[in-house]
């Protein structure tokens, strides 16, 4: 034992951990779904150089974000607890306290209170990685705050963008986002982003400086608006015509549509000019002279966009989407790769979330732990280093409505997996190990199983004090009824002519592809 100890102590330090610590490079996408990757099953988008770190890293295939949107999974990384202990359970700028999601549809609960900026009292990742030597660094989105709460006064020494939530543009300039430059006419915002990350490591190069570098490369890819330009458009508008397109797109949901199948070429080409941007800023690294020191993390905030918003992916074989904690809305790609590690190619099958991301950046640097930070997060460096972690339960906290999905917690421990929904007090649970698509739902077979879990989730939620959606005295179950029956007789149907327009070969956005071909003269 102590000689395998002393053997995997000298494998660590092998890459120089001992004289200088490695670069960390954290790749971020936003609203990218688990089946979004060629290397995570899907057949019609093309993400080679994304594969291209889990061919040479290790593949996570029960990795999980820390919630079913972004600000509360965002948090999650920046901070190593689950979404309940740092308080922002929804994504800021949405309605809170008893404001109802949406009038029209008469939700049957109010919206529990949420935080709107990451508390200042917290030690976050990039403050952590600062105190122990790093430069730090994020380029593109935020989404944790106003004024005051922008990146810069959580940690981060060089900000491009990382600034306010909700002023979206377009994703080739102008971009229209807060505290972003503007680029040439027609620059995409993806390789902007890359550029801007590259410039940073090379203006901070460890071999000069003597200081490693954290570089958040925090994509607002693929995130609404979905765009993309003329020729990656028409590559995926002939690659799904000769796949064969499908006749129906979509099925209906509790409350709206959800998309079952893989077909738009406009998410699709978004989903490659992000790809695009990765390599690039891969073969930096090289011309650099740094890929054997720099750790590597790629990982999404939220599951892909199946419903509400814009339609954009399908999730399959996972249930439902974003906004839903059902697996679709959370499990995620999660890939690591460490240049001295022998992990080519590996997979790992226990499940992840984006709260270990913390404590495994401060371990893989050599820092000491801090889980009086980092509470619900554990390293992960075990694993990557062939070993276990010991059994543990993950938790979500979302009592409130997002697009098609409603309040609801969840626990997952081992191979089972418990949601609680608040409108009905209803609880589901599946063997997560053996049916991912949450198919068969074998709590009322399971009364001791079911309610130990129950038990445990509620006695966390009291624990931390979480905050409960409460009745709408207002809830007109009727006026809900019919809005119900008109997404499905009504929005299903333009939906369906919505995506058969996309693969139409005389499609045009009537924009100038978005701006993709504004003069840059």
């Amino acid at each position: 034992m102590i000689l395998i100890v002393f053997i995997t102590m000298v494998v660590f330090c092998s890459c120089g951990e001992s004289e200088k610590k490695p670069n960390i490079l954290f790749i971020l996408a936003d609203d990218l779904g688990y089946s979004d990757l060629s290397c995570m099953g899907s057949e019609f988008y093309e993400t080679p150089n994304i594969d291209h770190i889990a061919g040479e890293g290790m593949l996570f295939t029960d990795g999980y974000s820390g919630g079913p949107n972004c600000s509360p999974s965002r948090a999650t990384i920046m901070t190593g607890k689950f979404t309940v202990r740092h308080g922002i359970t929804d994504y800021i700028g949405y309605p809170s306290g008893t404001k109802i999601l949406d009038i029209e549809r008469s939700n049957k609960l109010n919206y529990a209170s949420s935080n709107s900026n990451l508390p200042h009292e917290f030690i976050t990742l990039p403050e952590a990685l600062r105190e122990a030597g790093y430069k730090t660094f994020i380029a593109g989105k935020w989404h944790l705050g106003a004024k005051g709460s922008w990146a810069a006064d959580h940690g981060f020494d060089y900000v491009i963008q990382g600034a306010d939530p909700g002023t979206r543009g377009g994703y080739f300039s102008p971009y229209e986002r807060s505290n972003l430059l503007e680029g040439e006419n027609g620059e995409e915002h993806s390789m902007r982003m890359v550029n801007e990350t590259i410039r940073f490591i090379g203006n901070n190069d460890p071999e000069k400086t003597g200081q490693p570098f954290f570089a958040f490369l925090s994509f607002d890819a693929v995130h609404g608006p979905v765009q993309t330009n003329r020729e990656k458009w028409a590559k995926y508008r002939e690659k799904a015509e000769n796949m064969g397109i499908a006749e129906s797109g979509f099925t209906m949901g509790h409350f709206l549509p959800i998309r079952q199948v893989q077909d738009n070429p406009v998410y699709a080409g978004l989903i490659e000019a992000m790809d695009d941007a990765v390599g690039v800023l891969l073969d930096a690294l090289i011309e650099m002279g740094l890929e054997k020191n720099t750790v590597i993390i790629f990982t999404s905030d939220n599951g892909g966009v199946t419903t509400g918003e814009f339609y954009s992916t399908s999730n399959l074989p996972l249930k439902a989407g974003k906004g839903y904690l059902y697996e679709g809305g959370i499990r995620i790609p999660f890939i690591i790769k460490i240049p001295w590690l022998d992990i080519a190619g590996k997979t790992c099958r226990t499940p992840v979330t984006g709260a270990d991301i913390y404590p495994t950046f401060l371990d893989l640097a050599g820092e000491p732990l801090r889980p009086g930070e980092h509470n619900d997060g554990i390293s992960l460096r075990s694993l990557l280093e062939g070993g276990t972690l010991p059994e543990r339960s993950l938790i979500w906290h979302f009592p409130h409505y997002s697009v098609g999905g409603e309040p609801s917690s969840v626990i997952r421990k081992g191979d089972w997996k418990l949601i609680h929904f608040y409108e009905n007090g209803k609880q589901e649970l599946y063997k997560i190990s053996e049916d991912i698509g949450e198919t068969n739902d074998i709590a009322e077979e399971n009364p001791a199983l079911t309610k130990q879990l129950s038990m445990e989730l509620f006695s966390f939620l009291d624990e931390t004090e979480a905050k409960f959606p409460g009745i709408n005295h207002g809830h007109d179950e009727d006026h809900q009824n019919k809005y119900i029956e008109r997404a499905a007789s009504e929005f299903l149907p333009l939906l369906e002519e919505r995506r058969l327009g996309y693969l139409s070969d005389d499609f045009d956005p009537g924009n100038n592809w978005w701006g993709s071909e504004i003069s840059k003269e």
